[in-house]
């Protein structure tokens, strides 16, 4: 049973509609500060160099850290000169070039106001991103380079069970995150579990791997990368948060996986309703692969995601089916429930005593092991 409140809600809409881009995180991280001045009785938090936010408790505890991990950056444009009424923009992500066709954007300036622009030229072999001009609807001098602009869509909703916004990949999970956290942080037992906000994500994990190559995170420390992944009919949304055993890449960290699903199956044993998946999800790369290459423990789970970076049934463009229609990405909401769910199930007892694989093969040997010789 849910137990998401009117203020969760809010949350997650002001979050997830934050203009945001791949080193332009400016208007999460503000968020985050103020989310942080309201809890600076028992949290620290410091940034590094790249931008990269972690968050851990006063009282830290001696156990290896468990660092709940989202990225705060989404893909966008972002202004390289303003002539007048044209802007030229690059943008910073990975969307397939149709999309651009005459889309509709908006754009941001230093005072939040807003400017709408249509799209009317792409370079998609312009290095290092994929080059835009747009034409303004009027002049707007307070634009600058610099200034982050999207996809122009209506207002952020949550209805019908369903959150329907500008960025659920990765903000969703960043409210979700800030929401487990809130739901543990004072409970004993959990001092060494803290949070860790990356940034430029969508270009190559610059924020991860800074943060790994820095030695920003302890080596000990066990990494809980959080996604938004595209789903498939064997990954629905509605059916539950995923345990994310992999991507495109490479298979995450098998100890750190598995001890994650056993604690969801228990808990579905304890009730019914809870409900979860446990899938490959090839079709995208997560930080889980960008901290595993460089020596951390470290898995990821998921919020299965429709309209993935904004882009409505991407096979029937690529296949020359449909138009390529920009739209809000989704999320089910009791998806989003289910990952608050794990977060906390994984805060308060992944380090509890448990059978080891082995031994539970073992057991499982014993008990059957006999009939290959009967």
């Amino acid at each position: 049973m849910s137990t998401r409140t009117a203020d969760i809600d809010a949350l997650v809409l002001e979050l997830t509609s934050l203009p945001t881009a791949a080193g332009r995180e400016d208007r999460v991280q503000a968020f985050l500060d103020r989310w942080l001045k309201r809890r600076t009785r028992s949290l620290d938090w410091k940034r590094d160099r790249a931008g990269n936010l972690l968050v851990t408790r006063k009282n830290r505890g001696r156990r290896a850290p468990i660092l709940i991990t989202a990225h705060l950056d989404h893909p966008a444009f972002v202004v390289r000169s303003v002539d007048g009424r044209d802007v030229e923009l690059e943008f910073r992500g990975g969307v397939l070039d149709p999309y651009f066709e005459r889309a509709r954007i908006e754009l941001f300036d230093s005072s939040d106001d807003r400017h709408g622009a249509v799209i009317h030229s792409l370079d998609p072999t312009a290095k290092p991103f994929k080059t835009a001009t747009a034409r303004l609807g009027r002049n707007a001098p307070g634009l600058a380079p610099g200034d982050v602009g999207r996809w122009a869509f209506g207002k952020p909703s949550i209805s019908r069970g369903m959150l329907r916004t500008d960025a659920c990949d990765d903000l969703a999970a960043a409210a979700a995150a800030l929401v487990a956290f809130d739901a543990i942080r004072r409970r004993k037992g959990t001092e060494h579990v803290g949070l860790l906000f990356t940034v430029a994500e969508e270009v190559g994990f610059i924020g991860a791997i800074d943060a790994a190559k820095s030695g920003f995170i302890p080596k000990r420390a066990r990494l809980i990368c959080l996604e938004n992944s595209r789903s498939f009919p064997e990954s629905p949304i509605g059916g539950g948060a995923i345990v994310r055993v992999g991507d495109r890449m490479s298979i995450f960290d098998q100890t750190l996986t598995n001890r994650i699903s056993d604690l969801c199956l228990e808990e579905q044993s304890r009730d019914e309703g809870f409900r979860f998946q446990r899938r490959l999800m090839p079709g995208g790369a997560c930080e889980a692969t960008a901290f595993g290459t460089y020596g951390y423990q470290s898995t990821c789970l998921c919020l299965p995601l429709g309209n993935y970076h904004n882009m409505s049934d991407i096979d029937g463009v690529r296949e020359g089916r449909r138009p390529a229609r920009v739209k809000r990405e989704e999320i089910a909401m009791s998806d989003f429930d289910s990952l608050v769910r794990m977060l906390v199930l994984v805060s308060t007892r992944l380090d509890e005593r448990h059978a080891s694989p082995r031994s539970r093969l073992d057991a499982l040997h014993r008990r059957h092991g006999h009939v290959l010789g009967s």
